[in-house]
């Protein structure tokens, strides 16, 4: 008997699941295909977004395309595009098609990745994957393991509970944890969430390079120690958000060593830096970590959500997280059989391994590297661009593909008050124009304009027309 569509049972006939499917992929081709002469930049207000949604709920259906052509010409022409050329900040988003399909067919199929009864294949997608990061970052590829996160904080906040139970136990109200003032500001979301105290937190000043400094690194642990508090975590920054730093990665692993100290690197943003011989070179003892965080999401390439924590041993993981309700007994498996519930927090998990497995065995793991490299040096382009202007101060030098600068002109002299004025205002007026994402960020208290350019569809062109830009809102300022 043909199968028709039937609202009670939440179905659609088979010709129209094809007609409605066919419409999608359409949309999201047309998407890939002409983001680029779309503006990157949304602005609307909350009254705007509640006089178009704002709605009771339907009691009645409506016709499924009329919903889709709702969605698309309302909701999506209201997203910015992370993955356009001009979305500069604040960590772009570059996506890829293939990984946007491989996330329709994981959820098209509703795959269960949480255990291995559910789904063998799916968990044996993310064991392979993972090895790939494992080797790429020189982690043992006996010992070592991890899994797939919704983001970076979601990763950090995995490992810095497990370093918490790895060297602190049940108790842990004399612990302390050192980063930079420079770490990501999940770590002390993740540290708030699992019940660590304020005053547990050492935050390190940074070096003119923003870099933690290690004398006073070291400082920080001694006098710990001495007052009887118990050192037991370091996060080094792989790329900071801000300016792209590397904390010196080596020194850190061997303080960490010495003191018997957990070695936690947020490689969330920069880690992807691994597969460029400058990033590489500036990553040298990433291999040493006990954690790092990466965000597949942002360097590889990837579509929302996907997070990854490493680690030196898988074991640590499981018996942190590991849990035997009576409800799961019968899909436990043995133990070559990874049920990625047990490494994390997370019990229903999505088949998130499936995007970053299909896509590098679709273009290779030559076209990352390449696409990296391009990216990091178009960075270094636009410095040896911004040094040569009279216009333009470089602030934070190029460092894997993050660069921060502002406008101070070398033929005026303005105050610093006027200079941050000048800055904020393009940035307001670029973003106003929706022609650009490009915010600003704080550093050695000056206000700067800053680029993060890991889109490999962005060009030297692109970044010049959007200076030109900001030089004529300047202007318009001045006449102001």
């Amino acid at each position: 008997m043909k199968k028709i569509n039937d609202a009670n049972t939440l179905t659609l006939s088979k010709s129209e699941m094809k007609d409605y499917g066919y419409r999608v992929v359409d949309v999201i081709v047309e998407h890939f295909d002409n983001q680029n002469s779309k503006s990157p930049v949304v602005n609307a207000s909350r009254e705007k977004m509640d006089a178009l949604f704002s709605e009771n709920i339907p009691e009645k259906g409506t016709e499924a395309s009329k919903v889709l052509e709702f969605v698309v010409d309302k909701v999506l022409s209201q997203s910015n595009i992370p993955s356009h050329p001009k979305f500069y900040s604040f960590v772009p988003g570059p996506s890829n098609y293939i990984s946007a399909m491989a996330d329709t067919l994981a959820t098209g199929f509703n795959v269960f990745s949480g255990v291995w009864a559910a789904s063998p294949a799916a968990a044996e997608i993310e064991i392979v994957t993972i090895n790939w990061l494992l080797k790429l970052f020189k982690f043992p590829n006996k010992k070592g393991g991890g899994l797939f996160t919704s983001g970076g904080s979601m990763a950090n906040l995995t490992a810095l509970v497990t370093a918490r139970r790895q060297k602190c136990r049940d108790d842990f109200s004399n612990a302390v944890i050192y980063m930079s003032n420079q770490t990501h500001s999940s770590n002390i979301k993740a540290l708030k969430t699992i019940g660590f105290k304020k005053e547990q937190v050492r935050v390190v000043p940074t070096d003119l390079d923003f870099k933690i400094s290690i004398n006073k690194l070291k400082k920080a642990i001694a006098i710990d120690k001495i007052r009887g508090f118990n050192p037991f975590c370091i996060i080094a920054n792989a790329g900071t958000t801000n300016t792209g730093s590397v904390d010196q990665l080596d020194e850190i692993a061997a303080i960490c060593k010495t003191e018997d100290i957990w070695f936690h690197v947020d490689g969330a943003y920069g880690g992807a830096g691994i597969l460029s011989k400058k990033g590489a070179k500036l990553l040298k003892g990433i291999e040493k970590a006990d954690s790092l965080t990466i965000d597949p999401h942002k360097w590889f390439f990837q579509p929302y959500e996907m997070g990854c924590l490493l680690v030196r041993n898988h074991k640590w993981l499981s018996s942190t997280f590991s849990e035997k309700p009576e409800y799961l007994r019968d899909v436990e498996g043995n133990k070559s059989e990874i049920n990625f519930y047990d490494h994390g927090i997370q019990l229903t998990r999505r088949f998130r391994a499936l995007k970053l497995y299909m896509s590098i065995k679709t273009f290779g793991l030559s076209a990352f590297k390449k696409a990296i490299t391009y990216n990091i040096d178009l960075t270094e382009s636009l410095e040896v661009l911004l040094r040569k202007s009279p216009n333009w101060e470089v602030v934070s030098h190029a460092t894997l593909a993050v660069i921060n600068f502002r406008y101070n002109p070398i033929s005026k002299k303005y105050s610093e008050k006027k200079l941050d004025h000048f800055n904020q205002e393009i940035s307001h007026r670029i973003i106003t124009s929706e022609e650009a994402l490009l915010v600003t960020t704080i550093l050695q208290g000056k206000v700067v304009l800053r680029m993060c350019l890991i889109n490999p569809r962005t060009t030297i062109k692109d970044v010049k027309q959007t200076l030109d830009k900001c030089l004529s809102f300047v202007e318009e300022i001045l006449i102001e």
